[in-house]
């Protein structure tokens, strides 16, 4: 996956040609939505009647994919995105205190970018993480057994290095080790 650096700013020409890239696979619509989205970051409105033209599909065809399956996205992402895991494993132990208190804090609702474009908020419906829960991902880093307290510790220092800037004014993106000790298994406490 790209990361925000090496992703480009939108273009008819860059679209036409990743689109094109896909066309003689068969059943091509997804790996296009996904090329378009890894390219780009989104899968920008103004794609949709180019998918549609190229693939020989109707634009609500294109649509009703793109707004079906939630990894895909129409709009720019934050350049932080959190996951909350919502599966049932982990609402047992406090995933749904820690959903609330996500979109309570970061005044957005599940599939919304705060206002200043830092942190995109994504529910998902198990990241495999169900002995360690609450999970959530930040940047695609899974963390476990995460309080509300620790979903702060995680999402603050991440926030803020994309919100600094230096004295041109560029965005500093970056930031610390968000935890220091791992989880057998792949996660991360945070608590």
């Amino acid at each position: 996956m790209l990361n925000d650096e090496q992703r480009i700013p939108w273009s008819h020409e860059t679209a036409l040609e990743t689109i094109c890239a896909h066309f003689g696979q068969r059943g091509p619509l997804l790996p296009v939505l996904h090329a378009l989205q890894e390219a780009f970051g989104y899968v920008d409105p103004r794609a949709i009647p180019l998918v549609a033209k190229v693939l020989n599909l109707s634009r609500a065809d294109v649509y009703g994919v793109l707004t079906f399956y939630s990894d895909l996205r129409s709009t720019p992402p934050g350049t932080v995105r959190v996951q909350v895991c919502r599966g049932e494993a982990c609402q047992a132990v406090g995933g749904h205190a820690l959903a609330e208190h996500a979109t309570s804090s970061l005044g957005v609702h599940f599939g919304e970018t705060t206002a200043d474009g830092s942190v995109t908020l994504d529910d998902v419906f198990c990241l495999g993480n169900c002995a360690l829960g609450p999970s959530v991902t930040v940047n695609g880093r899974l963390h476990g057994r995460v309080s509300s307290s620790g979903l702060d510790h995680l999402v603050s220092p991440a926030a803020t290095a994309v919100r600094s800037h230096d004295s041109t004014g560029s965005t500093i993106t970056g930031g610390g080790t968000i935890a220091s000790s791992t989880i057998p298994g792949g996660g991360e406490p945070a608590s």
